[in-house]
This record gives C-alpha cells, sequence and structure tokens, in this order.
C-alpha cells in the first residue's frame, strides 16, 4: 500500500489571478520559451524566491554553518552558469526569471542548435530523442548545468543523427499566394502630361438687322 500522507504543491501560484499586466508578461513568456502551461513559469518563479529569501537570511546571518551554506549556495548557481566567479550574495537577489529559464533542458537544447524551435525541443525531449551523460533525459524543466552542455546529444537510435532528416533541414513553403494582375504585368513608364491649349471664347457678333422694305401702295 501506498502512504496516506497528502501531496502537496511543490509551488505556489500568483496572489491574484486576474491581474492584466502579470498575465499578458506570461503569455510572451510561454510563447518565448515553448512553455506547455503557466505552471511551469510558477515553478521556476518559486525556485527563484526560495533562492533570494535563502540569499537574504545568509546576509543577515554571521555564524560559521551560515558561511558554508553561502558557499554551496554560490557554487550551485555557478554550477548553472547564472552567477559568474566571484559573485557575491548581493548578485544573487539581482537575478531574473529569464535566466533560470534558459538553463532549461529545452533552451539548451534549442541554444546548441539540436531543434529549430522551441517547441520541437519540448517535443525531441519528451520523445527520448535527446540524451545527457549517455542517458535518455526526457524532463524539458531539468536545468543543465555548464560542464553537462558538451554531453548533450541525440539519442544513439534516434532518426535525428542523419543530418538529412526532414525535421532538421529546413524547408521553405512554397508561395500559395494569389498573384495580382498589376503584379505579373511589367509596369510602364508614366506617361508624359500634355496640356491641352487653352480656348479663349470669342465675343459673339450682333448681326446686322437690315430695315425692312414695304412695299408702295399704290392709289
Amino acid at each position: 500500500m501506498g502512504t496516506a500522507r497528502k501531496i502537496r504543491k511543490k509551488y505556489s501560484g500568483p496572489s491574484h489571478p486576474w491581474q492584466g499586466e502579470r498575465i499578458q508578461e506570461e503569455k510572451v513568456i510561454q510563447k518565448e520559451y515553448g512553455l506547455k502551461n503557466k505552471t511551469e513559469i510558477w515553478k521556476i518563479n518559486s525556485k527563484l524566491k526560495n533562492i533570494k529569501s535563502q540569499a537574504k537570511k545568509l546576509i543577515a546571518a554571521t555564524s560559521e554553518q551560515s558561511k558554508k551554506e553561502e558557499k554551496l549556495l554560490i557554487e550551485r548557481l555557478i554550477s548553472l552558469g547564472i552567477l559568474n566567479e566571484g559573485a557575491t550574495l548581493n548578485n544573487i537577489l539581482e537575478i531574473d526569471l529569464k535566466e533560470f529559464l534558459d538553463r532549461r533542458l529545452q533552451s539548451v537544447v534549442l541554444a546548441r542548435g539540436l531543434a529549430r524551435t522551441s517547441k520541437q525541443a519540448r517535443q525531441m525531449i519528451s520523445h527520448g530523442h535527446i540524451t545527457l551523460n549517455k542517458k535518455k533525459l526526457n524532463v524539458p524543466s531539468y536545468l543543465v548545468k555548464l560542464k553537462e552542455e558538451t554531453e548533450l546529444l541525440y539519442s544513439p537510435t534516434s532518426g535525428f543523427n542523419n543530418p538529412e532528416h526532414p525535421e532538421r533541414t529546413v524547408q521553405k513553403k512554397k508561395d500559395n499566394r494569389r498573384m495580382d494582375v498589376k503584379e505579373v504585368l511589367p509596369k510602364e513608364k508614366p506617361k508624359e502630361v500634355v496640356e491641352a491649349p487653352k480656348i479663349v471664347d470669342k465675343p459673339k457678333e450682333t448681326p446686322e438687322v437690315k430695315p425692312v422694305e414695304t412695299p408702295e401702295v399704290k392709289e
């Protein structure tokens, strides 16, 4: 029998469900990184909040244990490529959400040129076409370390190892749009406009009125 414990969420969603600005930002991020839903954004955001809250506590602490935790936390973020060598706890507070999203397996597969789009990278990972350290990994949200990037390859049994695979080559779509008659015919040079001579109205001549001759009446 399984355990009777209640499975709780490991992330927290937004404080308010209807915030227009936040919803619009999440739509842009979801489209840019090819995420399945907004839950993936909330999971990364919760992880980032936990790391920042831990950094704030370590800044205020002065014990030996806090120094060890500080060292481990910074080394972990350096191994992920999020921080540079010589970083401090204050640098952790400046980390952006997109810096974590760039280290997801889905984003790294796209960055290394193994896929053409983010959605294709997700599909390849889910179907077992990608290996990491010679092992198949089907979790798009896995955070890849810098030293692991060189071990990111196609699976030996995957058809993507063939450079002529139709999904690896970029195929240009045929332009089936309807051409306008104006686009087919060569453009004619504009004809010179010749101004017609102006016609000056002459004054009408009044006809001469001749006197009517009356016949003579004989008595």
